[in-house]
C-alpha cells in the first residue's frame, strides 16, 4: 500500500499542500479551526510522516534534545512523561541524556546532541556556574529551554517553580502548626534550585526564631544524606526539620524511626516536590508540589514559539506558582520542646 501523501491530505481537508504541511510539521503558527481539519484528514487516511525525507527538505530532524541531572531522582521521570506527551502533540519526539550530575559530562551529551541534528534542547543544567558555558554556547545555535534550575540571567529562556515562595509556604505552615526551633536540610553547591531554597529558608526562617537561620546542614539531595543529616542535628532537639527534597525528608523519616523519635509529635518534617514516595511513606509527607503538568507545558510551548521563528524576542523567565501539600508529617506539635543543655538557640549544624 502507497503512503499516503502531503497531497492527498490537503485534497480531504480542503487546504493548500503548504498549509497542510505547516500543520504536520509544526513549524509556523495555522489557525485552530484550520489545524482541527488538517490533523482529522491525516488521521483518517493514516498519514504517516516521513522524517527523514523532511529533515534533508527543511533540515529539520523533528528531535528534541534533553539533558537531565539525574534520572534515579523520582521527580525526572514524572517530568520526562508530561514532556514527552507535550512534545508528542506537536510531532517532535525525545532523545534524552542522564549527565549523573556531572557538568563535564552534561556538556559532552550537550555537544553530541548538538552533532546528532536536533531541532532544539531542553536542559535540567547541573550547576548553575559550572553549565553556563555550554549551555550558553548551545542556545546560541539551537532553540534552547532551561527547565527546573537555571543557569544565570539571560542565557536561554527558562521555566521554574517559585522556590521561595514554595519554602514561605512551608514556614508560614510551621509557623501555624507552633514549632519555632526549625533546622533546614539542605544541598550545598550552586544547582539554582539548592541555592534558592537555601537562601528562603535563611529569609523566612527568622521570623521563627533569630536562631533558626543558623540551624542549616548541608549535603545533597538524597535518601542517604537525609538520613545522616538526621545524626548530625538530633543532638540540639529541632522541633522541625525543612528538607530541600522529598527524597531528604524521607531518609530523615526513616533515620528518626530507627532512633524511636515520633513525628510529628517530636519534630515535624516537610519536604519539597511532592513526589509519589512523599504520599506513600508512612506517616506521609508535607511537602511543597511542583506543577509538574504545567512545567512541561510551558517549557514546550517556548520551544515552539523559538522554532517557529516568530518570537526573537529576549530570553524569558517564567516562574509558575507552587502549592503546599499538607500530609500527616507536619501535624500541630506541642507549644514548645526546650533545647536540651549546652546546645544554645542559634547553635549552626555544620
Amino acid at each position: 500500500m502507497a503512503d499516503v501523501t502531503l497531497r492527498e491530505v490537503a485534497r480531504a481537508s480542503g487546504c493548500s499542500v503548504a498549509t497542510v504541511s505547516r500543520v504536520l510539521a509544526g513549524t509556523r503558527p495555522v489557525g485552530a479551526e484550520t489545524a482541527r481539519r488538517v490533523r482529522e484528514a491525516a488521521e483518517a487516511l493514516g498519514y504517516r510522516p516521513n522524517h527523514a525525507a523532511r529533515a534533508l527538505r527543511g533540515h529539520r530532524t523533528g528531535t528534541v534534545g534533553l539533558v537531565l541531572p539525574q534520572i534515579t531522582n523520582p521527580f525526572y521521570p514524572a517530568l520526562v512523561r508530561e514532556l514527552t506527551h507535550a512534545l508528542h502533540a506537536d510531532g517532535r519526539a525525545v532523545l534524552l541524556a542522564d549527565c549523573d550530575d556531572d557538568p563535564a559530562a552534561e556538556a559532552e551529551y550537550v555537544a553530541d546532541l548538538l552533532s546528532r541534528r536536533v531541532d532544539a534542547l531542553l536542559v535540567i543544567p547541573a550547576d548553575e556556574e559550572r553549565s553556563r558555558d555550554a549551555v550558553a554556547a548551545a542556545a546560541a545555535r539551537v532553540p534552547l529551554v532551561l527547565m527546573d534550575r537555571g543557569c544565570g540571567p539571560g542565557v536561554a529562556d527558562s521555566v521554574a517553580v517559585d522556590n521561595a515562595t514554595g519554602m514561605a509556604l512551608v514556614l508560614d505552615h510551621l509557623a501555624a502548626t507552633g514549632r519555632r526551633r526549625v533546622c533546614f536540610l539542605g544541598a550545598a553547591g550552586t544547582a539554582s534550585a539548592a541555592a534558592e531554597r537555601r537562601g528562603a529558608y535563611a529569609a523566612g526562617a527568622g521570623a521563627l526564631d533569630p536562631g533558626a537561620v543558623a540551624r542549616v546542614a548541608l549535603g545533597d539531595f538524597s535518601v542517604e544524606w537525609g538520613r545522616a543529616a538526621v545524626d548530625e542535628v538530633w543532638p540540639a532537639r529541632p522541633d522541625a526539620l525543612v528538607c530541600a527534597n522529598d527524597l531528604i525528608a524521607i531518609g530523615a523519616l526513616q533515620r528518626l524511626q530507627q532512633l524511636g523519635v515520633a513525628v510529628p509529635g517530636e519534630v515535624a518534617v516537610t519536604g519539597f516536590d511532592d513526589i509519589p514516595m512523599a504520599a506513600l511513606s508512612s506517616p506521609g509527607v508535607t511537602t511543597v508540589r511542583q506543577p509538574v503538568p504545567e512545567l512541561a507545558a510551558e517549557a514546550a510551548r517556548l520551544l515552539g514559539l523559538r522554532l517557529s521563528g516568530d518570537d526573537t524576542g529576549p530570553r524569558r523567565s517564567i516562574r509558575l506558582a507552587p502549592k503546599l501539600v499538607v500530609r500527616e508529617s507536619s501535624a500541630r506539635g506541642p507549644a514548645a520542646i526546650p533545647a536540651p543543655a549546652g546546645t544554645g538557640e542559634s547553635a549552626p549544624f555544620r
